[in-house]
């Protein structure tokens, strides 16, 4: 199997988030973070083509704006690319707010950022702090280039049901648990692939690095494990996350 193969020929095609204004804030992903943005309707799509997947912009103009809250079932977008630091660089110089790149613990080396509306984006780099990168980087490329939409996180407080679902139902394969350290939540990682990580052991540090490096688009679970801990679903009506976009439909 190619590294991109999709598991029975699913894929995860895109995020939909219902937003006041999309074209202002397709100009900030295309000008800021390198997507093309494409039009359907009324609707705008950014991406970076390839198998990875795309934000689509729906227009909810009569919604109260986007807040986010930890307990919301949407965290973020993760990009992930070959150099953070210069990913960092270049948006701190357009004006753009982001944080210091750090190695988090050992899950990766990364920084965060919001969009014009709130919405929380992740810049994640395919290796370890320290470790080679995967490509130079390109300093006349939008994040210095080679970046995609590498993970589109949920939070979940039912973990048996949201597997059973994504792994169940829509055959989706688990590639990577990540026990957070000092922190009251796991991470899962599932994809449409037939690809396995190089090391057995799904809770492996070495298959991390390779699994920032795939083509296609991950999702992440964050699995919330404080007591009482209760994800609060999106409502269709409301600005912000609107659903999971797999072979053209919303989930």
């Amino acid at each position: 199997m190619t590294a991109d193969s999709q598991h029975n020929n699913a894929s995860l095609d895109g995020v939909a988030l219902n937003v006041a204004a999309p074209e202002r804030l397709a100009g900030f992903y295309g000008r800021h973070l390198g997507m093309a943005v494409e039009r359907s309707g009324r609707i705008l799509r950014a991406g970076y083509g390839g198998s990875g997947a795309c934000l689509e912009l729906r227009p909810l103009p009569a919604a109260a704006p986007y807040v986010h809250d930890p307990l919301d079932e949407y965290w973020k977008i993760g990009i992930t690319l070959p150099d953070v630091d210069m990913a960092f660089e270049q948006l701190s110089r357009a004006g753009v707010p982001v944080t210091q790149p750090r190695q988090f613990l050992d899950i990766g080396y990364m920084c965060h950022l919001t969009d014009p509306d709130g919405h929380q984006i992740e810049l994640l780099q395919h290796t370890f702090a320290g470790q080679l990168r995967t490509s130079a980087g390109d300093p006349a490329q939008p994040l210095g280039g080679g970046a995609q939409i590498g993970q589109i996180t949920l939070r979940v407080s039912d973990l048996d049901a949201a597997l059973a679902y994504y792994q169940g139902s829509m055959g989706m394969r688990l590639l990577s648990k990540q026990i957070v350290g000092g922190r009251d939540f796991t991470l899962y990682f599932l994809a449409f692939t037939d690809e396995t990580p190089p090391h057995h052991d799904l809770e492996a540090v070495e298959n991390r690095p390779w699994l920032w490096q795939r083509p296609y688009t991950t999702l992440e679970l964050q699995h919330l494990t404080q007591p009482g801990a209760s994800v609060r679903r999106a409502s269709g009506g409301a600005a912000g996350y609107a659903g999971l976009l797999i072979d053209g439909g919303t989930q």
